[in-house]
């Protein structure tokens, strides 16, 4: 007998909500949306919130807990990552969040956000030719989880400080970046990998999951419309990447505002969330990034069961 949860991840630089039926066989969504919040605007420098964050990621909760209610969903978990951490202006966000939803936010470790969002990645590969180790990364607007499994499950997982708002913030402030900005990126980008305890060399595949990989992948798809059964295990081959990732780095706003499946809040950071995957991507000794749409949300909603 199935039963119906709604999952809410709530980023750095997004919120989103699954709603599922879960079973002992998995999931079958019945609805999955997401918004843009910023909710990590300026926190790498203030520490704190911003009203106007705070504001946004409300308003987009009020939305997400009527859609609950209609759906009739018997359980609900809200997982906060990466910049709820640390924020001195925590318990406003947390009041806020358990008046909307009736729960007390799950503020996860980077391990656990790593071992949720690879059990969402790797659910279904056994029906794909896709050799193991897998190395899932989830490229957030603050931090990067890596996580190295098998069919066993989590062998290795990191949380690095690392996303594509933290890093535009920190170094991406020309339109477009600087030839100096973008050195000052990967140096930062590459520090952070040469130190991660997750033996990147050992994957034999690359999962990207996502909001950031999977804006990457339909660019690179050349979409014309976000379809996300046709980004769901796309395949993108490392030249693609390449020319992807240097063309997203190079173009204007307004260039990138014109490519219709970048959504609007990506605008400003899909460059720096790219180079990560780039950089990435050039550590391990694998052709493709294969996509996925399921990710920690599909993790959280399968905890539920």
């Amino acid at each position: 007998m199935s039963e119906r949860v709604a999952a809410v991840d709530c980023g750095t630089n997004s919120i989103r909500l699954l709603i599922a039926d879960v079973d002992a066989g998995g999931l079958s969504e019945v609805d999955r949306r997401m918004t843009i919040v910023r909710l990590g605007q300026g926190v790498d420098k203030s520490g704190a919130f911003a009203a106007e964050a705070l504001e946004r990621v409300f308003k987009a909760s009020d939305d997400f807990a009527a859609v609950i209610s209609q759906a009739g969903a018997t359980r609900v978990r809200f997982v906060a990552t990466s910049a709820a951490r640390d924020v001195s202006n925590r318990d406003e966000f947390f009041a806020g969040i358990r008046a909307r939803f009736g729960v007390e936010p799950d503020i996860i470790s980077g391990d656990e956000e790593a071992a949720l969002s690879f059990v969402g990645a790797t659910a279904g590969l056994e029906a794909m030719d896709v050799p193991a180790p897998y190395l899932v990364a989830d490229i957030g607007g603050g931090s990067t989880e890596l996580v190295l499994g098998d069919k066993s499950g989590v062998l290795r997982a990191e949380s690095l400080d690392m996303g594509s708002v933290r890093m535009t913030e920190r170094h991406l402030h020309t339109d477009p970046a600087t030839t100096d900005e973008w050195a000052a990126a990967i140096k930062d980008i590459d520090a952070l990998l040469d130190n991660t305890s997750v033996p990147l060399t050992e994957a034999r595949t690359l999962i990207g999951v996502a909001g950031t990989v999977t804006t990457v992948a339909a660019v690179a798809l050349g979409l014309t419309e976000y379809d996300r059964a046709v980004v769901h295990h796309a395949r993108i081959a490392g030249p693609v990447l390449r020319e992807t990732t240097s063309w997203l780095m190079g173009s204007t706003r307004a260039e990138r505002a014109a490519v219709p499946v970048i959504h609007p809040g990506r605008v400003d950071v899909i460059g720096a969330g790219a180079l990560i995957l780039q950089r990435l991507y050039d550590r391990l000794g694998v052709d493709e990034v294969l996509t996925s749409e399921h990710d920690i949300l599909d993790g959280v909603a399968l905890s539920l069961a």
